[in-house]
């Protein structure tokens, strides 16, 4: 079991987080006063001192504590370290993200050094944005003469609070997440204004940023250290692998890494070691949401190589090249790319471009409608743009050659969509999270996406959706006019690809389907994989009688393993009406998905012979 302490933004993205699990969790609050809907979740409201964590955690058979409290939270972070050591409770810190330290602040190490260097100011006026909690901190500035204007939050708690500290209203301001921090200040007119370290957040940036434009002195009491023994992580990704790591069975299904993440880990540690001569074991990966994992790298030993082709001469990189690389790790995804190996040879270039290719087992596109013109390496815009941050971010002015490369990877790449994506001799290096989330099938109706996006750049008003391969080679000569991508498989999820195929505009849809998919989708299942809808034979019977079949037809459908069995079952002269008893019903349950297309359902035997809807 696992018990969050929340009540900040961080609290909510773990609660939220942990509710795709399903699996039942505990989140506590001081005050009760966040809105939270849970529905696998146990919300607690009240402060806990040590006696109540021990006692909770023992009652409620605590395996993990999540703290997500607020950084400055430090004697309930000190209360948790306390217990979690006394019952051996593993305890994951979720943290914020911090910006860099801006020099132009006045860096405070707590409250007593902020209030000896604002007085040291001679500052007059003073705005503090520190929360109400910090007021009676602040009282020795206001007995020494400093105006201060407290901002708070706007909730009956902090209102009270800030009353019993003998607050006029006069001097308490509001915080509004619709508010221009500009606009409170420019009002106030402070000398100076107090912030905490709260990070990105907590509005950090944007209060420090307004106040130095307006030339006013921020000064920033920094956030206080955790306690030893923590489990840092600052993002919701993070914290999941590490819930994954240390509670296996808490989600039933567990999170992958993109090709993208894998490819840019290593690339960032190859580059460590061009720059550092280091060989790290593991890299801080971080993934387009701005939070930051660890993930594991190997290396490759040094080699001489001569300049890519694609360098120009003016950039051409020193001989000295890096191969480091990451074992892909798909989670319970079903990948056909995991534990495969992503490599990334770096070199250093003269200039400080960064440029990135593809190499051995990547591919190369073909055809228009992807994030890069045929030709170039199938890597897509947001793997490249991972590389190229997480290299600025490490080495700022610097230039890298990064070639990325997939031992097996063309073999691999006919196990996948690329062959009729137009994308040839390898995989494509692909990732818009940096996380594979196996809870759901997001990552195969991407794939069906992508070649929707194929089929539509050709120009086709038609596209023609089909399971898999067998169904869609009767379909290719039945469609002769077409070229590949105009044929996109569905796999089970036909309604899925219906609507995404009304979605970009197609005049025409042509669903192909075999028989032991149409009797499902007939019966109204648009996802037809066994794992959710099983043959109903009572419906099969259904089909059989409304045709007009005699009895004795009727009945053998309770008998059969495979609805394929039916083409040999249904008496000849009746074959027809059923064929068009089926089409009709699939085609009532589709239609509401593509209102603006056309769509024409073919039923395909096992022979390869396709049956349409036709008028008796």
């Amino acid at each position: 079991m696992i018990l969050i302490f929340g009540g900040t933004t961080e609290g909510r993205a773990a609660a939220k987080e942990l509710e795709e699990a399903g699996s039942l969790y505990y989140y506590s609050t001081k005050g009760g006063e966040q809105q939270l809907a849970l529905h696998h979740g146990v919300e607690i409201s009240g402060a806990m001192e040590p006696p109540q964590i021990e006692c909770f955690c023992k009652a409620h058979n605590i395996r993990l504590i999540v703290d997500a409290a607020h950084p400055f939270a430090s004697q309930l972070h000190n209360n948790i370290a306390l217990i979690a050591s006394k019952l051996s409770i593993p305890v994951i810190r979720f943290e914020r993200i911090y910006p860099p330290r801006n020099p132009n602040i006045i860096w405070c190490n707590d409250f007593t050094d902020a209030i000896a260097k604002i007085e040291d100011s001679k500052a007059k006026r003073l705005f503090s944005t520190a929360g109400v909690q910090s007021i009676p901190r602040l009282k020795p500035l206001q007995d020494s003469g400093v105006e201060i204007y407290h901002r708070i939050l706007n909730r009956e708690s902090s209102i009270s609070l800030a009353e019993k500290f003998g607050i006029e209203q006069s001097h308490i301001c509001f915080y509004n997440s619709n508010e221009d921090d500009a606009e409170q200040i420019k009002q106030i007119a402070p000398d100076a204004i107090l912030l905490k370290e709260s990070g990105l957040s907590g509005g950090y940036n944007e209060k420090a940023e307004a106040a130095l434009k307006l030339g006013v002195k921020v000064f920033a009491v920094m956030r206080p250290p955790l306690p030893k023994g923590f489990i840092t992580v600052n993002g919701q990704y993070g914290m999941r692998r590490m819930v994954e790591k240390l509670l296996p069975e808490f989600h039933p299904l567990h999170s992958g890494l993109t090709t993208g993440s894998c490819a840019t880990a290593a690339a960032l540690a190859a580059s460590q070691k061009v720059m550092e001569g280091l060989e790290p074991t593991s890299v801080p990966l971080i993934l387009p949401n701005g939070e930051t994992i660890e993930v594991d790298t190997h290396f490759i030993a040094s080699s001489e190589s001569e300049p890519h082709n694609a360098i120009s001469s003016s950039a051409a990189a020193t001989t000295i090249t890096v191969d480091a690389f990451v074992i892909k790790e798909s989670g319970d995804d079903p990948d056909v790319t995991d534990k495969m190996e992503i490599h990334a040879t770096v070199s250093k270039l003269k200039t400080s471009d960064i440029v990135i290719d593809g190499g051995n087992g990547v591919g190369r596109i073909t055809l228009p409608g992807f994030d890069s013109p045929p030709g170039e390496a199938a890597i897509n815009k947001a793997p490249r743009k991972m590389i190229e941050d997480n290299l600025r971010n490490r080495y700022s002015n610097q230039g890298f050659k990064v070639i990325i490369s997939v031992p097996g990877g063309e073999e691999i790449a006919r196990r996948t969509f690329n062959p009729r994506l137009g994308i040839e001799g390898g995989i494509s290096i692909i990732g818009v999270s940096g996380i594979i989330k196996p809870f759901s099938d997001e990552s195969f109706i991407n794939s069906v996406r992508k070649c929707m996006d194929v089929a539509k750049a050709t120009g086709s008003k038609r596209v023609v959706i089909n399971s898999g391969a067998k169904s869609e080679n009767y379909l290719k000569e039945y469609y002769r006019e077409l070229t590949p991508q105009c044929f996109v498989q569905y796999g089970n999820k036909i309604g899925d690809t219906i609507a995404i195929a009304n979605e970009l505009g197609f005049s025409y849809i042509t669903l192909g389907i075999m028989l032991g998919k149409a009797v499902k989708l007939a019966a109204g299942n648009l996802d037809t994989h066994s794992s959710n809808v099983t043959m109903d034979r009572e419906f099969i019977a259904s089909l059989l009688t409304a045709v007009g079949c005699p009895k004795e037809i009727t009945e053998k459908a309770y008998t059969i393993t495979l609805a394929r069995e039916l083409w040999d079952i249904v008496p000849a002269e009746k074959l027809q009406p059923f064929v068009n008893e089926v089409i009709t019903r699939c085609k009532n349950i589709c239609l509401p998905l593509c209102p603006n297309s056309l769509l024409t359902i073919l039923l395909i035997d096992e022979g390869g012979r396709i049956y349409a809807l036709q008028d008796l």
